[in-house]
């Protein structure tokens, strides 16, 4: 029984993962505001999910859900290309509202609050990754690839460039740098692995719906990313493990589950303070949050 529960939490940690070190491409190395992350991870598991309902490979579905996810990415960047911090902030929010409302609302599509149950499991080359200890392993290598990858980017000389427009926009493009399609690249990019960890999300759940990706569900992603620290995927990794884990004991206190919910919200937001206060940088982090 606590073999399965600690398989669960493992699992639980990979998608964060996933979910924190992509936004923290757009966030941290870019300086883009993005609260309609969680939009991308509700597009991905949506995505993933219709296909998967639909017959088609896992594989298929899991690619399919980081593209569309992507291109929302890039539909998003036009709008908000002039505008920065509190405004762009704004900006991607009511973009989340927007996909929140689509998944609710196009009940022809998504079945609207009644959800979609019965996704099926992951299964590549014949295997099915019915056992939890073998979707791990799975959401391990996910986990893993997303982090190579992104690392790769970071430090690439296209990495630089993102860090650059964080730093001094203006100054990027007085050195004929276009941040425009750049912004794209990273919103898509991180758009991209944001819809991996939604069908990953999806495939593990087997049942989704549009309660699973509302604000609630955003303020962890930021809180880890924030107290990893700006600008640093293996501080992002640590407040991930941290973030999952610290609100488990309050389950083995005998709170009702009414109860655990806000306490989970209460916690995030105290560690949020007191990262702020004493360590602005986070846990890891090369910038302050401005």
């Amino acid at each position: 029984m606590i073999e399965a529960y600690l398989i669960h939490l493992a699992i639980l940690i990979c998608i964060y993962i996933i979910l924190s070190i992509s936004l923290q491409l757009s966030m941290g190395f870019t300086g883009l505001f993005n609260f309609g992350h969680i939009a991308f991870y509700c597009t991905g598991a949506y995505v993933s999910a219709l296909l998967a309902l639909n017959g088609f490979p896992f594989w298929v579905c899991l690619i399919a859900a980081g593209i569309i996810s992507a291109v929302f990415g890039i539909v998003l960047a036009f709008p908000t290309n002039k505008l920065k911090g509190d405004y762009l902030a704004l900006a991607t929010l009511g973009f989340s509202f927007v996909i929140y409302a689509i998944a609710l609302n196009w009940v022809e599509l998504t079945r609207g609050p009644l959800g979609l149950p019965g996704i099926p499991k992951p299964e590549l080359l014949g295997f099915v990754f019915s056992d939890n200890l073998a979707f791990l392993g799975l959401a391990a290598i996910l986990a893993l690839i997303s982090y190579l990858v992104i690392k790769r980017v970071v430090v690439s000389p296209f990495g630089r460039v993102l860090e650059s427009i964080r730093d001094d926009e203006l100054a990027s493009k007085t050195l004929a740098k276009k941040t425009f399609r750049v912004k794209c690249y990273s919103l898509a990019l991180s758009a991209f692995f944001a819809g991996i960890a939604g069908s990953l999300y999806a495939s593990y759940i087997t049942f989704i719906d549009p309660s699973s990706f509302t604000l609630l569900q955003l303020i962890p992603i930021l809180a880890i990313v924030i107290i990893g620290g700006l600008a640093s995927l293996e501080g992002t990794i640590i407040a991930a493990i941290i973030i999952v884990l610290l609100p488990e004991p309050l389950r083995f206190i005998g709170f009702p589950s009414s109860v655990v919910g806000p306490a989970r919200q209460i916690i995030y937001a105290l560690l949020l303070l007191i990262i702020l206060l004493f360590r602005p940088k986070g846990i890891d982090g090369k910038i302050e949050l401005e």
